[in-house]
């Protein structure tokens, strides 16, 4: 038998999170937290979840890779024949949940989505490892499929018509910017007593905000 959820619980040992700790800054704060995940050997720390829902309103959530971050925003890449892209044009709001178990962090993400220039998505996909080019090229992302035996006959007729491996990103391939209007930072405590903190925009730019756990 499996252990019961209550044999699975873990007690968080972690130092306080203080308003004095945060950068004024969340972009900044959250590059700190990444940077925080990758010395503790955290595998992927770029990782996220990104929530979408579309006209119906019934929310889907996946786990994606974090390629850039800047003031500007949050950068992804997806297909966008995909379900979450069809979500994004239907309703370009979404959610994005970094979650570092290791190190007992949390940061939620909130905001409107836009597609990146094209020119973006083109030096991104650039990049990337031949093979990787050939899947995303290859793959019609989010729609049923024959079987795995046809995904892989696509992926190798690709690969012969580009024998050089000079692939070019297919239009139905590209990223897009989560841009933010809301940032919260948790910090697990004891007996789940956490920190958080979250950062809404005001004139002065952010503000800071605690939360009762």
């Amino acid at each position: 038998m499996p252990p019961s959820f209550e044999e699975l619980r873990v007690e968080y040992q972690s130092a306080p999170l203080e308003l004095s700790d945060l950068d004024p800054d969340p972009f900044v704060q959250l590059s700190r937290w990444i940077d925080a995940a990758v010395s503790a050997g955290v595998e992927e720390p770029n990782a996220f979840i990104l929530a979408t829902s579309g006209d119906d309103g019934r929310p889907a959530a996946r786990a994606l890779l974090l390629k850039e971050l800047t003031p500007d925003g949050l950068v992804f890449f997806t297909n966008y024949r995909s379900r979450k892209a069809a979500e994004l044009a239907a309703n370009p709001q979404a959610s994005a949940v970094f979650m570092w178990v290791p190190i007992r962090r949390q940061v939620r993400v909130e905001g409107s989505v836009e597609k990146v220039a094209p020119e973006v998505s083109d030096e991104y996909f650039a990049s990337r490892p031949l093979e990787a080019r050939l899947a995303s090229a290859a793959s019609p992302q989010s729609e049923v499929v024959e079987s795995r035996r046809r995904l892989e006959e696509a992926l190798e007729e690709l690969r012969q018509a580009h024998p050089d491996g000079d692939v070019p990103r297919p239009a139905h391939w590209g990223g897009y910017r989560l841009i933010p209007d809301y940032f919260e930072f948790w910090q697990g405590r004891e007996a789940r007593f956490h920190d958080r903190f979250r950062y809404l925009p005001s004139q002065a730019g952010w503000r800071i905000e605690r939360l009762a756990p």
